[in-house]
């Protein structure tokens, strides 16, 4: 087996393999002994098949796996002496068309090889962590929300209209064409006109209702409706009002505090404090993260593969147009044309990813099975009921399991920087937060 170096120019390479007829033949007769044992012919024993024989029932499929094991040989050998690391999957060919059993097989290995990353002086590396204390006033504001999502209501005065935000219980009866249909029904049943409970204009035409009012609402089920047997039709819901109740807030006291699980007020106060600042610290890393990025983008500089940005550049492409395009779900479009700005994007993607990859590996930085296992978790989640099917597809799907892995990997090496980098912190307003936020969205 031979390898001549063909081409190196920048980040590409390419080379000659040659795998002599020799070594192949040595390759399939290995194979042919070591099936031997294991073989049953008719006429002959398990095991004393002859080998010349083997070889013309067997000979030709086994050249086929020896020629792609020895060219695998040969390619790892050479990634292991050189060190490279392809930036995409290489290209391999055969170069000779007419090649025939008992010729050498000559292949052409080609690829972009990863570039080598400098190193980074982390301590160089100056940024501002925002801070954000809960100030009373947004305090107040999350506790009166918790208290208005755990109004109670009351009866209202007897002969008064259901307005918009009062709870009507009533009693009722859908029909289609005249005949009750499944699951159209329901006594004694709480609804808060203007919660959006029901299917588009029920609510709206019971809002003036009265205690002890019978009224017939008639609405047509969407087209896309759940129930295929139900979508698109109009419907007849007799309704019955039972009675009208006016929506009255809880009292932001130890009672409330005592219905989300906290021991007293006091206690309920701490862990709304705790929450948002919780929520603020998420936002300030969202801010000194993006600062890192910059940084690392202007003061980092090396040669990126040309396939890798191309391929980033399309990808961009793809998913800005179909944001541009919401009603095309399919990718059957025309070729979306790439513009100076996705490449542009696409260089600052491909050299960050590579960067922090790099720097990940030196400080050999892990994705645990736990992290990866609350991870896919936490995304089952937004399919309830289907949450095992979730994991087995996500356990079957690699590149699946590289999406969900990646973003933590980074957050991991960026927390890895952090650790090193020059932090100094600033108490702000949320105000600033806020306006900091911003900023991101528009660049």
């Amino acid at each position: 087996m031979a390898v001549t170096e063909t081409l190196n120019e920048g980040l590409k390479r390419a080379y000659q393999l040659i795998i002599t007829a020799q070594d192949l033949e040595a390759k399939v007769s290995e194979k042919l002994t070591e099936a031997q044992p294991e073989i049953e012919m008719k006429g002959f024993r398990k095991g004393k098949v002859p080998l010349p024989l083997l070889r013309k029932q067997f000979g030709q499929r086994l050249l086929g796996e020896a020629m792609q094991e020895s060219i695998d040989a040969v390619m790892n050998a050479h990634f292991e002496a050189t060190g490279h690391r392809p930036a995409m999957q290489p290209a391999v060919k055969m170069t000779d068309e007419n090649w025939k059993e008992g010729d050498d097989v000559h292949v052409e290995l080609s690829y972009e090889t990863l570039p080598d990353v400098p190193a980074v002086e982390f301590a160089a590396l100056k940024l501002e962590r925002m801070v954000v204390k809960a100030g009373d006033a947004e305090i107040d504001d999350a506790l009166k929300s918790l208290a208005d999502n755990a109004q109670s209501f009351e009866d209202r005065k007897k002969g008064s209209k259901a307005k918009d935000g009062d709870q009507v219980v009533l009693d009722f009866v859908g029909r289609i064409d005249g005949e009750a249909f499944e699951g159209g029904a329901a006594e004694d049943f709480p609804l808060v006109l203007g919660s959006g409970q029901f299917i588009p204009g029920f609510e709206e035409q019971l809002v003036g209702v009265k205690e002890g009012d019978e009224k017939d609402v008639t609405v047509s089920f969407p087209a896309e409706y759940g129930a295929a047997e139900l979508a698109g039709k109009e419907a007849v819901f007799a309704c019955i009002v039972k009675s009208v109740k006016a929506p009255k807030a809880s009292e932001i006291d130890d009672e409330l505090a005592k219905r989300y699980g906290a021991e007293d007020l006091a206690a309920l106060k701490a862990q709304v404090t705790e929450r948002l600042e919780a929520e603020y610290k998420g936002a300030a890393r969202a801010v000194i993260k993006r600062a890192l990025l910059d940084q690392l983008d202007e003061t980092v500089s090396f040669e990126l593969p040309p396939s890798l940005v191309k391929a980033e550049a399309n990808q961009i492409a793809h998913q800005l147009w179909h944001e541009e395009h919401p009603e095309e779900h399919g990718h059957d479009h025309a070729e979306v044309e790439l513009t100076d700005e996705h490449t542009r994007l696409a260089e600052r993607r491909v050299k960050l990813g590579l960067l922090l990859a790099e720097i990940g590996r030196d400080a050999k930085v892990e994705v645990t099975d736990a992290e990866m296992t609350q991870a896919i978790m936490n995304q089952a989640r937004q399919y309830p009921g289907q949450e095992r099917a979730f994991f087995d597809f996500v356990n079957q799907n690699a590149e699946v399991r590289q999406q969900i892995q990646a973003p933590i990997f980074e957050d991991k090496v960026v927390d890895h920087i952090f650790e090193q980098a020059n932090v100094a912190e600033k108490e702000v307003t949320k105000e600033d937060l806020e306006k900091a936020i911003e900023s991101l969205d528009e660049a």
